[in-house]
């Protein structure tokens, strides 16, 4: 994977990355060789000034000459060093915007790369250019005059930014941040300890990152709109998080679907044409629903001879058409060249570990192999960068079953606040429902864990913070909590499934400026309810009805689905023989899923992942 690497000691010492050691970096921030790599270190032993190092592995897509090559640095300090330097992984789609602001401040630009845009903003307009940009991104901003650390996250959370502070080998305080986590874990500051809670947490939610928790105890992660400061100088490392961002309220007063319809087609369109900036060849991901045929029919009128791929299970005997069938018709009405990534049984089991290994983190989704191997594909044919659909459901309520369950509790006896709310979330769309874990989990686990509830907690906390931001409890704000939870995780799976082909994978209905619009608009625009009549996703099917097939416009939700359930019993040895699950799973719980994972799939499928990811980092 490509991304940035750092670490920085709170006073002078000797750094714990060696010279000549941007070898071991590369191995660590890169499973595929992107295009450059490059390492700053500031300070010296015995100096009154913090020990920093940062690395960076650039895939380059904007400028991909060597004026774009990272870490970057710009102005000067007291002592007549360069003042800031900045390693950034991810892109800016107001760039042009941003560069005029720089100029009619008396700043120049001397490169085309984002990099550099990026970089002078943040060095001339402080952290309020971060609710500026307008694009994906994970930033490391180091001030040297200052001694100052900025860590930076965009709004919605596609690029991952993680960090953990440590004692060194010297004895001195040590804060490292990484764009994923196994080169934290690599260092000696840092070390490898699992976090109970959010092993239990990862079985409901198949998510192995909530709010700043990670699996990994220690071991934190920036959230969406988040940014974080540290103060070199200080004696003791102190974090200070700070959000920036958050979505809009609801409008209130009403709004046709005629006039909702067109402010979204716009909206949509010009963020599509803001992604198709792009210096290498970009190409755009096919299922045949509509999310991705919108935006690869916008696309197709602003790049040329656009190339769109497919991935999935043929289909065997009387099955139903799936996305293969559907992405191939609908590449043919859109006039692209179109491709498919078939992925069988023996390619599930023997990519589902080799993902962990490489990730050093459970799969969210059984969706991620497919996602790496189409990723796989595009970037053989000579495609770096790929389009994406993620976004649309939790932003303009695609998911039926979730939704009609959400209105319906909010219509009973008990569904009348945040709280419960919260509560309801999380056990109606459980995979291991807490109210099983007793049966799973050993005794003195389950009990420590106090039966999930720091589990809950962050649920009704998350659910209340939805709430507040969309301007009251309702279905509105079950559909934001489905943004900040559930569309975080997607973006994560998306991020590193592309990521570890080496391809950016980009995605304009998670955009900032569409999302703001989509959570603006009145729920009746999104989603609607009556009787046994459901309408989802209904502002966008309105937005491109007249210029997309019936077919695509009515299709039902599907996103390069596999037949996992049917696959997952090839890992059943896995499961039986992992030392990790033994210390976490009962006998009982792993002979009863063992003994039929088909039919126990919401069982198996986490905690096989869990046995995986265990017996990787802790044997």
């Amino acid at each position: 994977m490509c991304g940035l690497f750092g670490v920085a000691t709170m006073s002078n010492a000797r750094l714990t990355i060696p010279d000549g050691e941007l070898e071991r970096l590369r191995d660590l921030l890169t499973h595929r060789g992107p295009d450059d790599a490059g390492l700053w270190r500031g300070g010296r032993c015995g100096s009154e000034t913090p020990s920093v190092a940062i690395a960076h592995r650039r895939l380059s897509v904007i400028d991909p000459g060597p004026q774009g090559h990272q870490p970057m640095v710009w102005g000067e300090a007291s002592d007549g060093r360069e003042r800031f330097v900045l390693a950034y992984n991810g892109e800016l789609y107001n760039d042009a915007e941003m560069r005029k602001a720089l100029s009619d401040a008396g700043v120049p630009t001397h490169t085309h790369c984002d990099t550099e845009t990026v970089l002078l903003s943040l060095a001339n307009f402080g952290v309020k250019a971060l609710s500026q940009f307008r694009g994906m991104f994970a930033i490391a901003l180091y001030d040297r005059e200052h001694h100052k650390l900025l860590l930076a996250r965009d709004p919605l959370g596609i690029k991952p930014l993680y960090f953990a502070i440590g004692e060194n080998p010297n004895g001195l305080e040590e804060i490292a941040f990484a764009s994923e986590v196994a080169p934290i874990l690599g260092l000696p500051s840092v070390g490898v300890r699992a976090n109970l809670s959010m092993i239990s947490a990862y079985l409901t939610t198949i998510r192995s990152v909530i709010g700043n928790t990670t699996l990994f105890d220690g071991v934190y992660s920036l959230r969406p709109g988040e940014y974080a400061e540290i103060d070199l100088r200080a004696e003791r490392a102190s974090v200070q998080l700070h959000r920036y961002w958050s979505g809009p309220e609801e409008i209130t007063e009403p709004i046709s679907m005629e006039v909702g319809s067109q402010w979204f087609a716009t909206a949509l369109t010009e963020s599509v044409r803001r992604h198709l900036r792009s210096d290498v060849p970009l190409c755009s991901l096919l299922s045949g629903g509509i999310d991705s045929t919108v935006i690869a029919g916008v696309a197709r009128e602003g790049a040329r001879d656009l190339r769109t791929y497919c991935a999935g299970a043929t289909r065997t005997g009387d099955e139903p058409e799936g996305d293969l069938d559907f992405a191939e018709r609908t590449a043919q009405w859109l006039g692209t060249r179109h491709d498919r990534a078939v992925v069988d049984r023996k390619m599930f089991r023997e990519r589902w570990p080799d993902m962990v290994e490489r990730l050093g983190m459970p799969l969210s989704t059984p969706n991620e192999v497919a996602i790496y191997t189409v990723a796989e594909r595009l970037r053989a044919d000579g495609c770096v960068v790929t389009l994406s659909g993620e976004g649309a459901d939790e932003l303009l309520g695609g998911y039926v079953l979730p939704m009609q369950n959400a209105q319906n509790h909010i219509a009973g006896a008990s569904g009348g606040s945040p709280s419960q709310g919260g509560r309801f979330e999380l056990e109606s769309n459980a995979w291991v429902p807490p109210a099983m874990k007793s049966a799973l989990l050993h005794d003195e686990l389950w009990s420590a864990l106090q039966h999930d509830a720091g589990l809950y907690g962050v649920y009704e906390q998350e659910m209340t913070d939805a709430a507040t931001e969309a301007g009251g409890y309702g279905l509105k704000a079950h559909l934001r909590l489905q943004r900040r939870l559930n569309l975080t995780g997607l973006l994560q799976r998306l991020d590193t499934s592309t990521m570890l082909a080496s391809v950016e994978g980009r995605t304009p209905f998670a955009d900032s400026v569409v999302t703001r619009l989509a959570e603006s608009l009145p729920m009746d625009l999104k989603f609607r309810m009556d009787g046994d009549r459901i309408e989802t996703k209904r502002v966008l099917r309105e937005s491109f009805r007249a210029t997309l097939p019936e077919e695509v416009v009515a299709r039902e939700k599907a996103s390069f689905p596999l037949p996992f359930q049917d696959w997952v019993s090839d890992q059943t040895e896995r499961l039986r023989s992992s030392a990790f699950a033994r210390e976490v799973f009962t006998e009982a719980g792993i002979a009863s899923v063992c003994s039929d994972p088909k039919r126990f799939w919401h069982l198996s499928w986490p905690m096989m992942n869990i046995a995986m990811w265990g017996d990787r980092w802790f044997g």
